[in-house]
C-alpha cells in the first residue's frame, strides 16, 4: 500500500495533522536539546517511538522541559516547514480552505505560525482547530466532513482508519514500525502532491 495511492483525492474532504506533517517540530527538539542541555549525540532518527520517555535514555523532567519548551510560543514561530508542504499546501488552498486539526492544547502560536508560512494563502482559508488530545481528532473530522487525513502517530491512523476516515501516514522515525504498513505511507509532499494532483494537473 506504500508505493501509489490510485483513488482520487479530493482536496475539499482532506485535512491536516500539523506536527510532525506540515511543520518539522522535532527538529526545534533536536536543537533545543543540544544547546539547552549538551545532548549532542542525539538526532532525529532517536526519536523511534512517539512517547520519548520509552525510546530515549534521558531524565523524565528534562524531557518534559524540552517538550514544553519546543511548544512554546517562541519555539513554535522557530519551527521549520517540512521540505515541499508549502507549495503543495498553497496549491491545495485554491481548491476550497485548508483544515488542520491538531492534539495541541492552545492553537494561537501554531496558527500565527501557519500564516506566516503559507504567507500566500488567504488568511480565511486556513482553519486550525486544537482538541487537546489525539483521539479527540476523530469526532472533529467527522463533523467536517474529512474523508482523508494526513497524520504521523500511528495509533491516531489506526484509531480514524477503524472509523472510517482514510489516514495517510507521514514518514517519521517513530511510525517506523512493522503495523505502519498498513497505511498510505508518504514520504515526501512531492510525492503527496502527486497522489492530490495526478500528472501535476488538478489546477
Amino acid at each position: 500500500m506504500n508505493d501509489a495511492w490510485r483513488e482520487p483525492i479530493d482536496p475539499i474532504r482532506l485535512a491536516f495533522d500539523i506536527d510532525g506533517v506540515v511543520a518539522d517540530t522535532m527538529a526545534v527538539f533536536v536543537r533545543l536539546a543540544r544547546e539547552r542541555y549538551g545532548l549532542t549525540h542525539l538526532t532525529k532518527d532517536d526519536l523511534r517511538c512517539y512517547e520519548l520517555h520509552e525510546c530515549l535514555d534521558v531524565d523524565r523532567e528534562v524531557l518534559n522541559d524540552l517538550i514544553c519548551l519546543t511548544l512554546d510560543d517562541e519555539h513554535t514561530l522557530q519551527v521549520p516547514a517540512m521540505e515541499g508542504a508549502t507549495e503543495v499546501l498553497t496549491r491545495l488552498a485554491r481548491h476550497g480552505p485548508l483544515r488542520f486539526v491538531t492534539a495541541r492544547i492552545w492553537p494561537e502560536s501554531i496558527t500565527r505560525w501557519l500564516h506566516l508560512t503559507l504567507h500566500e494563502v488567504p488568511g480565511d482559508r486556513i482553519q486550525v482547530i486544537a482538541t487537546g488530545a489525539p483521539e479527540a481528532k476523530r469526532q472533529v473530522l467527522h463533523d467536517l466532513g474529512i474523508q482523508f487525513f494526513l497524520e504521523d502517530r500511528l495509533e491516531t491512523c489506526r484509531h480514524l482508519a477503524l472509523n472510517g476516515i482514510q489516514p495517510f501516514l507521514y514518514d517519521q522515525p517513530w511510525n517506523r514500525l512493522p503495523e505502519g504498513d498498513e497505511f498510505p505511507r508518504i514520504v515526501s509532499w512531492d510525492q503527496f502532491g502527486e497522489w492530490v494532483f495526478p500528472g501535476n494537473g488538478g489546477e
